[in-house]
């Protein structure tokens, strides 16, 4: 697991958990505030993202429900054939009510229930958007998918990553280097892509403090969970920016426990 920050607080959330009949993994990536998603880390396990095969190919196991895919945007269109102005394009970005792109989410309490602007407190302090229903959900999209023999990791991330990477260019990283390392080493890829778009060094990039490290990227938390773990042990649970080693590795995995303890 590994994790860098660019807010001037960490938005993003991250957990793993592994039993020996399950494995949970959630990462969660805050808007506007650590609050949504600190509650999430304490309350919910978890989402998948991206699968890698023994062939290299990448296969995506999640959907963004982000207004800027065309699909999502007549999906929330369709819900709300009576509102025009239900989804905006802002700033050269789609956005509900011209304010997320985001059309699921925990929180966003002002965008769900119309009858929170009636509440004085948020009329003094929050900016009231007039709703006649809600126009976000917090219901999850839930995918099933039977693991294969060929499966041989997953690759769990927050969109700071994936901003910067394709789910192939990804997944290409993880096949290609050690295990030791692997979550930080995507993170340093992505650093390095988003450094490249702004035509600054790298080294340059990590010198710039936290809040206006958000005008060159956003929070990256990257969690990669291999198959191949079959040793039953011990519940056990982690929320520290630790990597996830082989299991085979006795010292790695020992690094590990000492991480969790």
């Amino acid at each position: 697991m590994a994790v860098t920050q660019a807010n001037s607080s960490l938005e993003d959330q991250s957990q793993v958990f592994v039993s020996p009949s399950t494995t949970y993994v959630g990462v969660y990536d805050g808007h506007g505030g650590p609050e949504a998603s600190r509650f999430v880390a304490k309350r919910l396990l978890p989402y998948l993202h991206i699968l890698g095969k023994t062939n290299s190919k990448a296969e995506r196991l999640s959907v963004d429900h982000n207004v800027s895919d065309e699909e999502i945007r007549k999906e929330v269109e369709a819900l709300h054939p009576h509102d025009s102005h239900v989804v905006l394009r802002t700033r050269g970005v789609w956005r509900i009510k011209g304010i997320i792109q985001v059309s699921r989410s925990i929180g966003d309490v002002y965008l769900k229930r119309p009858d929170f602007y009636r509440d004085p407190v948020f009329q003094q302090f929050g900016n009231p958007i007039p709703l006649t229903r809600p126009v976000m959900t917090a219901e999850p999209s839930i995918t099933v998918r039977e693991l294969q023999p060929e499966d041989l990791f997953l690759i769990f991330a927050s969109d700071g990553l994936w901003e910067q990477l394709t789910d192939q260019e990804a997944v290409d990283i993880v096949f290609k280097y050690p295990r030791a390392g692997i979550a930080k080493r995507l993170v340093r890829a992505a650093l390095q892509v988003a450094a490249k778009k702004k035509e600054i060094r790298y080294d340059d990039l990590k010198k710039i403090d936290k809040g206006i490290r958000r005008n060159f990227h956003d929070d990256i938390t990257v969690v990669v969970i291999y198959l191949d773990h079959h040793k039953h042990s011990k519940h056990r649970s982690t929320t520290a920016p630790i990597d996830i080693y082989s299991p085979d590795d006795e010292e790695a995995e020992q690094c590990m426990l000492a991480a969790v303890a």
